[in-house]
């Protein structure tokens, strides 16, 4: 395991595991810089809110990746409100191994999906570690060319045509079952778009890109990609609207 993704975990065990607020002076840098759109800059306001956490709120983690000194969390949060959300988190971890920059996206679980799969199963356990490099290849190069490009004719490229499991709730299983949400998102008023790419994190057969784009609103897109053979085969994501106005000067990327 990387230095950067145990200090993470081990952080975020104590921070909303054990709900530990003095858990900030062993794992949070002084200069902590926040993204979030739920906390202010520093580690005095992270301190704060596990303070506020209640009996209720727990973390359920499905999977961890880390790249560098980058660390990015896919998992539920239980108590955060009265419903539960799916997010993913992503940590900076300084040279001093202290939590020094976080950014994440959050949206409220769906129980009923299209797809029958739900917003984090699936597999989980890295495996492929030696194929890291050439699969953040695949996936940055998908993400400029289809994504922020709408190349979709060059889709099978980088998708497979026969195993593409979908875990957005409202597309089905493969491509036939994105290209039916993408129509129905369209007749809706929101169109796909995706504007920049702000980071690549690739670990093994996992990939996730964080970007910023319009979903009918401006959004964060978080998508989660597992390749295989060296074509996309499943995907995971959050699409969370971007507020008028954050507690910090930082933006959301």
């Amino acid at each position: 395991m990387s230095n950067a993704k145990n200090t993470v975990l081990q952080a975020a065990t104590e921070l909303f595991g054990d709900k530990d607020p003095s858990a900030v002076d062993r794992w949070v840098a002084a200069d902590y810089k926040q993204h979030s759109a739920l906390a202010t800059d520093g580690p005095e306001a992270l301190r704060g809110l596990v303070a506020s956490l209640g009996e209720d709120f727990r973390y359920e983690g499905a999977r961890v990746i880390a790249d560098g000194d980058l660390v990015a969390l896919h998992g539920t949060y239980h108590g955060f409100g009265p419903d539960p959300l799916v997010g993913f988190d992503i940590y900076r971890v300084d040279a001093d191994s202290k939590l020094a920059e976080h950014w994440d996206a959050l949206t409220p679980q769906v129980k009923d999906t299209l797809s029958g799969r739900s917003q984090t199963d699936g597999p989980a356990e890295i495996t492929e570690t030696d194929k890291t490099d050439a699969n953040r290849a695949l996936v940055a190069e998908f993400a400029e060319k289809v994504l922020v490009g709408a190349d979709y004719s060059v889709l099978t490229d980088y998708v497979s045509t026969q195993t593409y499991h979908q875990h957005n709730t409202d597309a089905a299983d493969g491509l036939d079952g994105f290209g039916a949400a993408a129509a129905k998102w369209a007749e809706q008023g929101r169109n796909l778009v995706y504007k920049k790419v702000h980071r690549v994190i690739a670990e093994g057969e996992f990939v996730l890109t964080q970007s910023e784009g319009e979903f009918g609103v401006p959004v964060a897109y978080y998508d989660l990609f597992r390749v295989a053979d060296g074509k996309i085969v499943e995907h995971w994501d959050v699409i969370a609207p971007a507020p008028a106005e954050l507690p910090h000067g930082n933006g959301l990327f």
